[in-house]
């Protein structure tokens, strides 16, 4: 090592994380300074409301699409839009600080490309499962499932890692019986919507998904395939 050489005292965050969380955030800054009337005047105050309307899952407009057999590009990018708009600016901090908080591990290993394709599939994965499995869901909106599928793979790199040291795999899936157990606590105590099932939805695509995506891991599935 030579001396004058320096290591950061924070390992920097992977620039896709960073994009990421700056998307998120830009739109939510967006919104919130044309509420307080710095940019867009008198009609930016409804700019939220109109993404929401626009950009929002509906399970509504879902039955439509089966039941005609028509798909709209415009309704199935709402599949993946409603994560990036959110209801209030707490919602969308939120989701930020998970992003950056999970984003960081998941692309260090992953890779830039899978955190893209983990964070978007899992916002598909959790609209779909909530929009199939619950009678007349409100419309969905808030990067949250996308975020459960972030923790999905990262729960899946716990799940590796034990079972590489012949520990306990479900140890691995602990922070996420967490996290859903204080939602349903809060839901109960306060009362709120079924968020969660997307939210799980999101989780279990990010888990299912990192299997394919996980560096090695479409090798190993054909490799077992054949083997089957």
């Amino acid at each position: 090592m030579q001396p004058n050489e320096r290591h950061p005292a924070v390992n920097p965050l992977p620039p896709v994380v960073v994009a990421l969380f700056l998307v998120i955030m830009g739109i939510e800054m967006t919104f919130w300074l044309g509420s307080q009337g710095v940019i867009g005047g008198p009609a930016a105050i409804g700019w939220r409301l109109e993404a929401i309307q626009r950009y929002a899952f509906s399970a509504q407009i879902l039955d439509w699409m089966i039941e005609s057999g028509h798909w709209p590009v415009q309704h199935l990018l709402r599949f993946v839009s409603y994560a990036f708009v959110h209801v209030t600016f707490t919602q969308a901090l939120f989701v930020g600080v998970f992003v950056l908080a999970m984003g960081k591990m998941v692309a260090e290993i992953f890779g830039s490309l899978a955190l893209v394709a983990l964070y978007v599939v899992s916002a598909a994965g959790g609209a779909l499962i909530y929009g199939l499995i619950l009678p007349d869901p409100l419309p969905l909106v808030g990067g949250f499932p996308a975020v459960y599928g972030l923790i999905g793979a990262f729960t899946y790199i716990l799940w590796r890692r034990l079972g590489a040291v012949g520990a306990n795999q479900t140890r691995a899936f602990s922070l996420i019986a967490t996290l859903l157990g204080i939602q349903l606590l809060f839901g109960l105590i306060f009362g709120g919507n079924f968020d969660w099932v997307a939210d799980l939805g999101g989780f279990l695509t990010g888990f299912v998904l990192s299997f394919f995506v996980a560096p090695g891991g479409w090798a190993r599935f054909r490799s077992k395939i054949r083997h089957d």
